[in-house]
Parts: C-alpha cells; structure tokens; sequence
C-alpha cells in the first residue's frame, strides 16, 4: 500500500473532517473567485460605457489669450490673432504609435452666423465621428444633408424654427432636417451642419477650429498620445481631459482594492479553518501516527501522508470553489449593473489561479499540523493502546 491510498482511506475514514476542511477552502476560493470575475465583468461594463462617453482628448489651435472668467461671468481678455487648423493635417493622427487607441476623430468648425436679424454659433461636425462622440443624441427628425442643419433645443426655440423650417441665411437657404433633443450642454445652444456646408457658409475652407477626439482608454496611455498627436501637430494645443480619465481608473482601482482586500480575509479565513481541522485530525490519530513510526514509517512519510490529504481536499476545494464563484458572480451581475448582456465568461487562467491557490492555502495551513505528527514521539503514542 503506498502513501497514496493511505492518505485516500484516511479521507474516507474521516469524511467530516475532510469535509469541513474543504468547506472553509470552498468558502474562501468561491468568494475571491465570485469577487474578482464580477469586478472584471463591471470593469468591462465600465470600459465599455465610458469609451462611449465621448471625447476624452481636445485639440484646439494654439493661442496667446488668457481666458478672463470667474463664476460662468466673462470679464472679457486681450485678444491675439489666432491661427485655426488645417483639416488636411489631421491625417497625420493615425500616424502616431497608438492609433489603435483612437475610437474617433471629430473635426469642429465654428463661427457665427445671422437668420433674420438674430445671431446663432454655426457648428460644422462629421456626423459619422459624432455617433461615437456624442452617443447621447437624440434627434427629433432626421440628420443633415449638404443643404440642411440641426437645431440645438435652445436655438430652436430662440430662433423660433421646427422640422422641416428653412434657415434663412443672407446668401443661402438651409432646411432643418432635425432638432435635438435637451441635453444640458452647450450642444443646446448651436447650429449644426456637416463639416463642408459649415465651412463654405462661413468662409473657412479646409479649416477647423478644434478637434475633439475620443480614446479607447482601457490600458491605453492617455498622456503619451497627447504628446504623440502634439508632436503631429505642432501648431495645435492636445489637451486630455483628465476629469475623465482620472475618475474612471480611481473607480476601477477602487474596486480592484476593494476586491483584493475582501479576497484576502476570506481566504485567510478559509486558512484558519483548515488550520484548525487538521490540527485536530492529527490530534486523534495519535495513536496511528505511533504505529506508522513504530513500523518503519520515516518522520518524512507521516508528513507526506497528511500533506496529501491536504492536497487532495485542496484541489477539489480551488475546482468547486472556481464552479460556485463563476455562477455566483453570474447571478450577481444584473443587481450590480444595468446593461444587459454582461457576460461573465470562462476564463481558464482564473480557474487555474483558483486551483493553485487553494493548493497553496491548503498545504500552507496543514503544513504545521503535519510536523507535529511527524514530531510525535512513537513511545508516548503507542501507550494510549
């Protein structure tokens, strides 16, 4: 008989034991697993929602002004010859090194203009770059053609036009095709056309005032690709905006921490239950522990013996512990979120994390109990006969 089916005919002898000991491995694996896979699934979530949130980085023309404001009340400043950005120039963005990173690219002209004596801000904007940088939109109507525009809900009503109106401008007609819904934003207060009709209605062929760009953020470095498109851009001021990013990796740092330390506890809990159990396994089988020795068996071999208890009841622990922690986490998803189809998938380098470190917790809690009987005096064993 080797050590090996002396240690499953223990297991099976003392299946309580074994039972309790793989409890609070279960216990403590299921949590950290149920923790960690439903951090990551609302990570995704989160990545998922903010990469839609729009534009992350600014690109405006470089300018000597010094904006004089305080408290939303404009105190007026010096004002210096500004140079806008050429719209050619901004193919060199999906030259940098993190192009990759780069979701959309929203080309902004602005300038005003006046339709029967009052005076609006006419936005050229690429409505393909505008779904990804705007996805909160909501249009009354329909989106512009060459000839047509899309009223904020604020120069709607001051410009007193609905769908299907004409904007009558002093040398070109154009046809509100739609009207935005509120969106408590400056987007309420502006005029909007396709980039090229904007540019031709205010004279600014193949230019741009700014650029709004959108960065797939999710491990992707937000400051090197300022100073990337900076460097392809010489003439332009690249601006992050940091509100952002910032909130975003404190909120998923929080919850990794959070995470990690609640794992932590458990685990270590689950450590001290399996502590406690084979201390008082190895406390009952003192007298077999002395037979084992008094027949040849090596201090080496009695700790195999309880090691490999331990091991088995381990490993069983990380696979069911790995099984209860996916499907908890999948029936835990919905109440933390409120998008649906957030997939909580299978992810073999956690199951396998899962069975290595309950081995580990395991081994480690009984090594312990495993030296004692290995310690234990065969003499002062056998006399409990």
């Amino acid at each position: 008989m080797t050590l090996k089916d002396i240690a499953l005919l223990n297991l099976r002898r003392r299946r309580a034991k074994a039972a309790f000991v793989l409890a609070g491995l279960l216990v403590g694996v299921s949590t950290a697993v149920g923790l960690f896979t439903l951090v990551e699934a609302m990570t995704a979530d989160i990545n998922h929602k903010l990469e839609k949130f729009g534009a992350n980085i600014l690109i405006v023309p470089k300018t000597e002004n010094l904006s004089l404001t305080y408290g939303g009340l404009q105190l007026g400043g010096v004002s210096f010859e500004m140079e806008e950005i050429r719209q050619a120039d901004l193919a060199r963005i999906q030259t940098i090194k993190n192009a990759g990173n780069v979701a959309a690219v929203g080309p902004v002209v602005l300038g005003t203009i006046d339709s029967g004596g009052r005076r609006a801000l006419l936005a050229g904007v690429d409505f393909g770059a505008v779904r990804i940088l705007k996805p909160w939109w909501r249009v009354r109507g329909e989106l512009p053609g060459p000839d047509g525009v899309v009223l904020g809900a604020e120069a709607a009503r001051v410009l007193g036009l609905s769908v299907g109106d004409p904007l009558a401008l002093p040398d070109r007609r154009l046809e509100v095709t739609g009207v935005l819904e509120p969106t408590g934003s400056q987007d309420d207060q502006l005029v909007f056309a396709r980039l090229a009709t904007a540019q031709a209605v205010l004279g600014k062929p193949g230019r741009v005032s700014m650029v709004e760009v959108a960065a797939l953020c999710k491990d992707c470095p937000i400051e090197a690709m300022v100073k990337q498109i900076a460097d392809v851009l010489p003439g332009a001021k690249v601006m992050a905006i940091q509100q952002v990013v910032r909130g975003r990796m404190e909120a998923l740092g929080h919850l990794k921490r959070f995470s990690l330390g609640v794992s932590a506890v458990v685990v270590g809990v689950g450590a001290l239950v399996v502590l406690v159990t084979m201390m008082g396994s190895v406390r009952e089988r003192t007298t077999e522990i002395g037979i084992f020795r008094a027949i040849g068996f090596r201090k080496s071999h009695v700790m195999r013996i309880v090691l490999l208890e331990a091991a088995v009841v381990s490993a069983l622990a990380g696979v069911l512990g790995y099984l209860t922690g996916l499907g908890g986490s999948r029936l835990l998803v919905p109440f933390f979120t409120e998008s649906r189809g957030v997939v909580v998938p299978w992810d073999p380098v956690v199951a396998g994390a899962a069975v290595a470190t309950a081995l580990v917790v395991g081994l480690a809690a009984s090594f312990y109990p495993a030296l004692l009987a290995a310690r234990m005096d065969p003499n002062e064993a056998l006399r409990a006969l």
